[in-house]
C-alpha cells in the first residue's frame, strides 16, 4: 500500500475537510495527514505521494505555506507525485472559471511568487461559516460577500466546495 503525506493549511477547517474527503475516496493510500503550521521540515522521500491544500484569507495564502516551500523547497522540485490545491470562496463562481488554476488569481499568484511550480493544481470553493467568526471577520467577509455577490446573511453557514470536482481531482493525484 503507498503512503501519502496530506499537509494543509486551514483556517476554519474546509481545507482539512476536504482532505479527509480525497483520503477517503483514495483508500487504497495509506494516508497521514497533518498541519503545515506545526512542520518546519519534513523528510518527504518517506511518502510515495504528497498533496499540500491551503485556503486563502482576504486574498492571501498563509506565510507558513511559503515558509515550508523555501525550506523543503528540493525535496518538492524532486518528486513527481507532488500536488497543491487551494480553497477560496471565489471559486464558487465555476460558470466564470475562477474554479480553475487559469483562472484563479489566487494560484497565478502563488505561481509567481512560489519557487516550486507543482504539476498538478486543484481550486476548490471553501465554505462560509458566519456564526463561528468573530466580529470584525463576519464584518470584513460580509462586506467582500456584498460586493463580489454573495452570501449575506450572518446567521448562515454555506458550503460551496463542489464535491465531485474533488473526487476528480482525486483521480488525477492518483495518475501521477
Amino acid at each position: 500500500m503507498e503512503k501519502a503525506l496530506f499537509l494543509y493549511s486551514s483556517r476554519e477547517g474546509q481545507t482539512k475537510k476536504i482532505l479527509n474527503y480525497i483520503e477517503e475516496e483514495l483508500d487504497e493510500l495509506n494516508c497521514e495527514c497533518r498541519d503545515l503550521h506545526e512542520i518546519d521540515t519534513i523528510n518527504l522521500a518517506q511518502y510515495d505521494r504528497v498533496l499540500i491544500g491551503a485556503s486563502i484569507r482576504y486574498g492571501h495564502l498563509n506565510k507558513k505555506l511559503y515558509q515550508f516551500i523555501e525550506k523543503n523547497l528540493h525535496q518538492l522540485k524532486s518528486s513527481d507525485k507532488v500536488a497543491f490545491f487551494c480553497v477560496n470562496l471565489t471559486a464558487r463562481k465555476e460558470e466564470q472559471g475562477k474554479d480553475t488554476p487559469e483562472g484563479s488569481a489566487y494560484i497565478q499568484k502563488f505561481l509567481q511568487k512560489s519557487p516550486w511550480q507543482p504539476k498538478l493544481i486543484g481550486v476548490f470553493a471553501g465554505a462560509l461559516y458566519y456564526p463561528r467568526y468573530g466580529f470584525f471577520d463576519k464584518m470584513m467577509i460580509k462586506l467582500i460577500m456584498t460586493m463580489t455577490g454573495g452570501e449575506t446573511d450572518t446567521t448562515k453557514e454555506v458550503e460551496y466546495t463542489n464535491w465531485n470536482k474533488v473526487s476528480s481531482f482525486a483521480k488525477k493525484f492518483m495518475d501521477l
